[in-house]
């Protein structure tokens, strides 16, 4: 058995290849989904992350399965776009719930255990997008920045205990959703790409094996882009 690991939204897209990833390293692996739908060969437990007490229930099962998290990826999130004019209250408010204020409620549940190990590793998924900004995404853009503060004022504070607290940025991964972009848009996408293509899934989930592994013992704070270049390196 290898570690115990809990990633949030991983039932599918870049979760689920993380999730997969960290199984097939040898991780007894967790994800969660609102609906709590069965994922082939993961377990899933129910979870949403805008309530603590959903949040609470959820490490409290994982941890009787498969013991205390020792790495937690949060990478639940979603997404309302829509120009700041036309932008309502619900539409940033959820978002910054889910994105931001939902990474903080699983990275609260999680320390407590890694605070009594004396060791553990949070992976924040953040995007591109926050440090470089998007026209018509301000409420996701202020999510996924906010997640950089949040790892490292937690790399601050949780240093002394062997937690590291780290991001992964990446840019645009070939998905459903990039799929249905128009042809104009994706030329103009894949043309500020210096690498010319759309990341894959799981090479969003090799650098997060990579945080979670032992090489990466000595760093936290950091924000590591998978992003083709095109955020050079925020």
């Amino acid at each position: 058995m290898g570690r115990s690991v809990l990633v949030t939204g991983g039932n599918r897209g870049i979760g689920l290849a993380i999730a997969r990833r960290l199984a097939a390293d040898g991780d007894s692996v967790t994800v969660t989904s609102r609906a709590g739908d069965p994922v082939d060969g993961l377990a899933v437990v129910r979870c949403d992350v805008r309530d603590a007490a959903s949040v609470d229930a959820a490490f409290t099962a994982v941890e009787a399965d498969q013991g205390p998290v020792e790495v937690l990826v949060a990478n639940a999130g979603v997404t309302r776009d829509t120009l700041l004019a036309l932008m309502g209250e619900d539409a940033f408010a959820e978002v910054l719930d889910t994105n931001l204020a939902g990474a903080y409620r699983v990275a609260k549940r999680a320390v407590r255990g890694m605070m009594r190990m004396r060791r553990g590793r949070l992976i924040f998924i953040s995007s591109v997008v926050g440090l470089y900004g998007s026209a018509g995404q301000a409420n996701y853009a202020s999510s996924k920045a906010g997640l950089v503060g949040l790892a490292r004022s937690l790399a601050r504070e949780l240093g002394s205990r062997a937690i590291t607290a780290n991001v992964i940025a990446p840019g645009f991964v070939d998905s459903d959703m990039t799929a249905n972009l128009s042809e104009e848009r994706k030329t103009a996408i894949l043309g500020a790409v210096p690498l010319g293509r759309y990341a894959v899934p799981e090479e969003v989930a090799a650098a997060v094996a990579f945080l979670a592994g032992p090489d990466a013992a000595y760093i936290t704070g950091a924000v590591i882009p998978v992003d083709g270049g095109l955020g050079m390196g925020h």
